[in-house]
């Protein structure tokens, strides 16, 4: 198997090129990457289809990945609370290595096979969930060994590689092969593999969580408000769906935790008012 990710880069003396040359030739290289991900927006579709299904009955979403790709899944699923406001314990990224790895590469933590089933089971996954493996390489044993054992129990499997033909894709029900090819600095996927694997990271996460209902028309409506920016942001979308003034607005949204909530509890109290009224 062609490992396409580490052939060699199509540019060569990097150390002598300017500064200029350097950057123009990395954002030649980065340019190629939505093409690649378009591509594959089928498999993608497929993918979040199955995991809407499950995630409607209760079920969670797991990305697990060792390196750069354990982080990119770390960082997908921390960002769903926040800006979609569902539970921590919905979408869960899981790293070789554990925790620590997020901040400091964990030395073989990745080549051990049975490790990344081990993580799994800390979160007694079942057929209801999907665990989608997340590897540049598509050779990663931790992410391999989780998948594997995953099918085997009956759980729906993804995932996201940047190579054709791998063992990661082999043991997913839908594979999503980004192949990027040869990197800028040879064998550096953080650059357009991992930029890859965002964007499909990305695109999964946002479309599940619109046909969940965690959007209204293009508004964050289930948004944690954690500071004051997302207070202002929810206060105008309050005042804009309402036509209330900015102040009542921003009450409405302190009193009931979400712009969704406040939106609901005020049309359910003037269509009861306008119920009790008509009755009169």
């Amino acid at each position: 198997m062609t490992i396409v990710t580490e052939s060699e880069s199509t540019y060569h003396h990097l150390e002598k090129m300017p500064v200029m040359e350097l950057l123009e030739s990395i954002n030649t290289e980065d340019q190629k990457v939505p093409a690649v991900v378009r591509k594959s927006i089928p498999e993608i579709a497929l993918l979040v289809e199955a995991i809407v299904a499950r995630m409607k009955k209760g079920g969670r979403l797991f990305y697990i990945g060792a390196g750069t790709s354990g982080r990119l899944g770390i960082v997908d699923a921390s960002e769903i609370p926040p800006t979609f406001g569902l539970d921590h314990g919905y979408v869960i990224g899981l790293i070789a290595g554990g925790d620590s790895a997020i901040r400091k590469a964990v030395e073989m933590a990745e080549d051990n096979e049975e490790l990344g089933w081990s993580d799994l089971l800390a979160f007694n996954p079942t057929p209801a969930d999907v665990v989608v493996g997340i590897a540049a390489s598509g050779t990663t044993p931790y992410v391999i060994g989780a998948l594997k054992r995953a099918r085997l129990h009956g759980i729906f499997t993804g995932a996201i590689t940047c190579n054709p033909g791998t063992q990661v894709a082999e043991n997913a029900d839908v594979a999503i092969e980004v192949v990027t090819g040869p990197e800028f600095v040879t064998g550096s996927t953080r650059m357009k593999a991992g930029t890859a694997q965002k964007l499909v990271l990305n695109m999964i996460t946002t479309s599940t969580m619109i046909r969940l209902g965690r959007v209204k028309g293009n508004k964050m409506v289930n948004m944690q408000l954690t500071n004051q920016k997302l207070i202002q942001r929810g206060t105008r979308m309050i005042s804009d769906e309402l036509g209330l003034d900015l102040e009542t607005s921003r009450k409405l949204l302190l009193l009931h935790g979400s712009v969704k909530k406040a939106i609901d509890a005020y049309t359910e109290n003037n269509n009861s008012t306008t119920q009790m009224q008509y009755n009169e």
